[in-house]
């Protein structure tokens, strides 16, 4: 039987003590490998189990290693001397993914559970895992008004099929390595989080880049005309990439916020329809609108309730989607164009 840890007050965080990011070839840890890097940590270990060429950002100076973390062992290798450890690795994408591709969401247990317990043996101080509003009781979020979804609205359970349960019986293993053997962990619950470096096509990418894309594309062929999933009354919040990494950051070094999941999400409400125009206008055009009723929607409505992070972090995320969306549409464009001329781009 394992012993709980003497739960004793963290050492300064050394900026030579090794950081250890999952998911590193993926939008979000590539984006915190970045910002540690530009913090000035030295000591940045990222893994992904796809070959570095598809790795959305691959940052100087970063050990980056090509594991499945779905294999125990693979994980006992990358905690190894670890300080800290964010497990953002998982086999995850927008709605069209996650409705099409259960079993491949929830075979993603698998990578927490040998994630967190390596961590526990390799003694980590701490440990983050990312957690999404998908966990949240899905028959809350039956109509495009929805109330906005706060951290009690997990239970009584009833999460999205396969991403969802995945979730939130992971939060769990993270609740309990802190309960019965004091590891500090630290649970974010993420709302669609979007921006330059992530995914824009091929099947994976989630509304904001799928509709840039879409809005290019549209423009570039002379067609005056765009296909929306669903009936375009869908509602979501979307967080840009800078207030995610930033919010990892202040979640995981609060100790008041140690093993208690907490939502990461832009409060910003807006239709898919809404979400279009925006984009239209950023890119000066107006464009006929088809909507395929068969295509994965998702839940009617969702959004994040920010009472709970105001309250323990004085701060949410506040990136305006105006804002965010125009330096997302600017980077899509300039991949599209690059794909075009032949050169190799990420999708």
């Amino acid at each position: 039987m394992e012993t709980k840890r003497l739960v004793e007050k963290d050492p300064v965080l050394k900026k030579d003590d090794l950081i250890v990011i999952t998911g590193g070839g993926g939008f979000i840890a590539g984006n915190l490998a970045l910002y540690f890097k530009k913090k000035g940590f030295t000591n940045l270990r990222t893994v992904d189990k796809k070959p570095l060429y598809e790795w959305y950002l691959q940052v100087p100076g970063v050990e980056s290693l090509c594991l499945d973390l779905s294999e125990e062992a693979n994980c006992q290798r990358v905690c190894e001397g670890a300080v800290e450890v964010y497990n953002l690795a998982a086999d995850m994408g927008g709605m069209g993914f996650i409705e099409r591709f259960r079993i491949e969401c929830l075979r993603s247990i698998l990578i927490n559970t040998h994630m967190v317990e390596a961590a526990y043996k390799a003694g980590a101080r701490r440990y983050f895992y990312s957690s999404s509003a998908c966990a949240y009781n899905t028959d809350l979020q039956q109509d495009p008004n929805v109330r906005a979804l706060k951290e009690t609205d997990a239970y009584p359970a009833m999460a999205e099929r396969g991403y969802g349960w995945e979730k939130l019986v992971s939060e769990m293993f993270c609740q309990e390595y802190w309960h019965e053997r004091g590891m500090k962990t630290a649970i974010a619950r993420f709302h669609n989080v979007y921006g330059p470096f992530g995914t824009w096509d091929g099947g994976r990418e989630k509304a904001p880049a799928a509709l840039c894309r879409k809005v290019i594309q549209a423009l570039d062929t002379g067609k005056n005309d765009i296909t929306i999933w669903g009936d375009g009354h869908q509602t979501r919040s979307f967080m840009y990439i800078d207030d995610c990494v930033k919010g990892i950051d202040m979640i995981m070094h609060s100790d008041a916020l140690i093993a208690t999941p907490i939502n990461l999400g832009s409060s910003e409400l807006v239709s898919i329809n809404d979400l279009l125009s925006k984009v239209e206008k950023i890119a000066g055009t107006k464009l006929k609108r088809n909507y395929d009723l068969n295509a994965p929607r998702g839940v009617a409505g969702r959004t994040s309730d920010n009472t709970f992070i105001q309250k323990m972090l004085g701060w949410e995320p506040n990136t305006t989607l105006d804002k965010g969306l125009a330096a997302t549409y600017k980077w899509i464009k300039v991949q599209y164009d690059n794909r075009k001329q032949g050169k190799r781009v990420v999708e």
